[in-house]
């Protein structure tokens, strides 16, 4: 049963922020709760029932153009982690990697290399392909775009070249109950955090009972529930 994890979110100033996180022990998160990179790190974390501490950084926070958190991640985005004394950490997917590494059951992130290999193809594969192929082609035009400067041609191709994975998708939870097997693992992470917006934005969408029936059961995972079905209204574009 998921136990709900340890969390203090915080939003002060930087200053504080990177002076006081220096001596905290717990593992640390830099990152807004409404950036889907974040999203699939908290629900990483809350499934391996990991404590942590949240700061609010980056989009209406700001903070993360600040020489202390360029220190950390020279990119100026988020999510970054640092665990413990370790060196922070940015990108999400070698965040969620190491996070499954340190924490993980053996059915979440395998020890044995074949068998985690088969996990991380298709964790790779729904970074890829569906995460990538649907937040800055389908959902920033959709969502974050006023409608009057959308264009509908445009998206409708992007979601016609999303459909091809998808498809994919489709006919892999035909065979089993997760992307990689019987078991909910990393590749799930990866695949399942891009689902609440796809099936929650105004697009057209084909038919699909498996992926379908695959998203209601994470639906049913309260660290889903609790870490990407989260409004996403201030990132709406305001019509001009």
């Amino acid at each position: 049963m998921f136990r709900k994890p340890l969390i203090a979110s915080i939003y002060t100033s930087p200053s504080r922020l990177f002076h006081t996180s220096v001596a905290n022990k717990m593992l640390q998160v830099w990152g807004r709760r409404t950036s889907s990179n974040v999203q699939a790190v908290l629900w990483c974390l809350a499934e391996l029932n990991v404590p942590y501490t949240q700061y609010d950084i980056g989009h209406r926070f700001g903070g993360n153009n600040t020489p202390e958190y360029l220190a950390m991640n020279p990119n100026g985005l988020v999510p970054v982690i640092r665990d413990g004394d370790d060196e922070p950490l940015f990108e999400s997917s070698a965040i969620v990697r190491y996070l499954a590494a340190k924490y993980g059951s053996d059915a979440f992130w395998p020890k044995d290399p074949a068998k985690r290999a088969q996990v991380d193809k298709w964790a790779e594969w729904a970074k890829t392909n569906v995460f990538l192929g649907f937040t800055a082609p389908i959902f920033w035009p959709v969502v974050r775009t006023p409608k009057s400067k959308q264009n509908p041609e445009q998206i409708r191709g992007a979601i016609a070249s999303l459909d091809k994975f998808l498809d994919i998708a489709e006919t892999e939870l035909s065979k089993k109950t997760f992307l990689a097997g019987e078991e909910f693992t990393l590749a799930d992470i990866q695949l399942g955090h891009a689902l609440f917006r796809y099936f929650d934005i105004d697009i057209e969408r084909k038919k699909r009972p498996n992926l379908e029936r695959y998203y209601e059961t994470l639906k049913g995972r309260k660290a889903f529930q609790d870490m990407v079905m989260v409004s996403y209204d201030e990132l709406r574009a305001k019509e001009e």
